[in-house]
């Protein structure tokens, strides 16, 4: 099995890997855009415009997390460490917290890949199996709305520290600079801070719920099938190509721009071991009523 590779950039090149990046590079400063225009243009916008405005927000910010954000942890967009450090910044403003946690959260994510529970937890803090009983998935209920409160910011922050303190010394800024902003927006303007509270929340809920359904029906003791993927291309083209997430957790250095051809190459193998794809948004995940293709492979 061959895994692709993208040439490698010009020497001077702006971007790390791919001229392809300046889609992500962009996404998030039109996300800033978009979440300052909503803030500041609170009493401008007609409740009627305003809310289903809100509700992208609530969309954007699973959006942000699962696409952008997803892909600066493992491939950083550009060649210079400060600019990829202030599109951390801006994504942990963008999105609520600190990027530069998010970033040591996922990368133990992958370390674990949804593990089950051994020895009374999981060694991926987001496994739907940590909260589950006797051995199945917790429910998606408590998942997609508990999840946002289960962060163990102290635990992950410790670990940082003791391998990487500049690294922890990037999360207690970024998180620093979160609270600050937030504050002075709180100060501002309160009325359209508090608005935005339960919508802000409900964006995490989706994100946790996309997160769910990512793995849900997925075999954790295959390495090929850890993940489910959807092939649909809007959802694909929209998510930069977030739905290959079989492909993602069997590879995930893999760039974003190489994961359809990857999966076309390993597309043989991803069928005899039982890889689970569905046909439409993670997020709709519900709306998949076939069992797990390992099991129906494998005679389970």
């Amino acid at each position: 099995m061959s895994t692709p590779t993208l040439p490698p950039m010009p020497p001077h090149s702006f971007f790390a890997h791919s001229r392809w990046d300046i889609i992500p590079a962009l996404m998030v400063i039109a996300h800033l855009i978009f979440v300052a225009t909503l803030f500041f243009g609170f009493h401008a916008i007609p409740w009627a415009l305003w809310i289903p405005l809100a509700l992208v927000y609530s969309i954007s910010i699973s959006w942000s997390i699962n696409g952008s954000s997803h892909n600066l942890i493992h491939n950083p967009f550009f060649r210079w460490p400060w600019l990829n450090r202030l599109y951390s910044i801006i994504l942990s403003l963008t999105d609520g917290f600190s990027q530069e946690f998010y970033h040591h959260v996922h990368l133990r994510h992958h370390v674990g890949n949804m593990d089950r529970v051994k020895d009374g937890t999981t060694i991926d803090p987001l496994s739907i199996y940590r909260h589950g009983t006797n051995g199945e998935p917790e429910s998606v209920w408590t998942y997609t709305f508990y999840s946002y409160f289960r962060d163990d910011i102290g635990e992950v922050y410790r670990r940082v520290k003791e391998k990487f303190p500049e690294r922890a010394r990037w999360i207690r800024i970024e998180i620093a600079l979160v609270v600050g902003v937030y504050l002075v927006c709180a100060v501002y303007d309160w009325r359209a801070f508090l608005a935005l509270v339960p919508f802000y929340y409900f964006g995490h809920s989706l994100s946790s719920l996309n997160g769910y359904y990512e793995h849900y029906k997925g075999d954790p003791d295959t390495p090929i099938a850890w993940g489910v993927s959807t092939h649909n291309r809007l959802y694909n083209w929209l998510w930069l190509n977030n739905g290959y997430h079989a492909e993602h957790h069997y590879r995930p250095k893999l760039h974003w721009t190489l994961m359809r051809p990857f999966q076309q190459a390993i597309a043989a193998e991803q069928q005899a071991r039982g890889v689970h794809v569905m046909n439409h948004c993670h997020a709709l995940g519900f709306l998949d009523r076939a069992p797990p293709a390992y099991l129906q492979r494998h005679g389970g």
